[in-house]
């Protein structure tokens, strides 16, 4: 009998669909491949819009069940991709999604913008000691487009991974719990320009035009790039059982304001931290866990 892939990638995100957005098809692909694969989800974004109309009043300005129903959303996206390892984190105890900058929400007593960025990182480092991932993924200081959660969870992330033993002898002489690789999620304007290039090709789509309205990074901040082309009928799966919170038609997706993306099957990163003691990369990857 072989043995189990020792591996192990854990993804942290603000929001239910982020981790399909940026990384479903590399979720499906290194799970597909016998992967340890985990999710940390910090909220459970009662603030997201909702764009099916017979679904708004679970929003948080009429009944405020949206995180209930956004859980479930999850979990049936996360069988899709053949992720078995997703979380909340704080479980019950949850932080609340705190909306757009600026918004009233970012002021509930709940919200993750206002939590203490060392004991929300608690009980992630907890993770990260239990599951020993080698590679983990979460978002630049910007949060990818400035969203207090997702500036909230790279804080949190990176704060739990030094928390945890990040290339740092723990006192007592016990063996390090180390991450050996972090990377942030990215958007190469490249990547950006073929995605408008194809829906502009498209003549029979619901979504508007609009690159501007992406958030990208240079070509040149993108250090790895997986190829999970063969994985894309798992993504666009995940994405529609996000149905709450974007649309999908044909090989296209759209979040709350209908701009276009399409549904990709390479997906970007930055590789923000690498354990000294690993051999430098070349300049582009095609594996999270090269060089371990």
């Amino acid at each position: 009998m072989a043995d189990a892939d020792p591996r192990c990638l854990l993804l942290v995100h603000a929001h239910p669909d982020d981790e399909t957005i940026d990384n479903g098809a590399t979720m499906a692909r290194y799970a597909a491949e016998g992967v340890h694969v985990a999710l940390v989800t910090c909220t459970l974004g009662e603030e997201g819009d909702i764009v099916v109309p017979e679904l708004a009043h679970l929003g948080a300005a009429h009944e405020d069940r949206l995180a209930e129903h956004r859980e479930g959303e999850l979990r049936n996206a996360m069988s899709a991709l053949g992720v078995t390892d997703h979380r909340i984190l704080r479980g019950a105890d949850r932080y609340r999604d705190s909306g757009m900058m600026g918004s009233p929400s970012n002021d509930h007593p709940r919200s993750f913008w206002r939590a203490d960025p060392d004991e929300a990182a608690l009980p992630l480092a907890d993770i990260i000691r239990e599951l020993r991932p080698q590679v983990m993924v979460t978002y630049g200081p910007d949060g990818g487009y400035g969203h207090p959660d997702h500036i909230q969870t790279h804080r949190v992330a990176m704060r739990a991974a030094e928390l945890a033993g990040l290339a740092v002898d723990p006192p007592g002489g016990r063996e390090p719990h180390i991450v050996s690789k972090i990377y942030w999620n990215c958007h190469p304007r490249s990547a950006a320009r073929f995605s408008a290039k194809a829906l502009q090709a498209e003549n029979h789509t619901p979504f508007l035009l609009d690159e501007s309205a992406i958030s990208v990074t240079d070509d040149s901040f993108a250090t790895c790039v997986i190829d999970g082309s063969g994985h894309l009928a798992a993504k666009a799966a995940a994405l529609r059982a996000h149905a709450t919170q974007l649309s999908v038609h044909g090989p296209f997706f759209a979040l709350s304001n209908n701009v276009g993306r399409l549904i990709a099957g390479e997906e970007h990163y930055h590789l923000a931290h690498r354990r000294p003691d690993l051999a430098p990369a070349g300049r582009l990857e095609g594996d999270l866990f090269a060089g371990i």
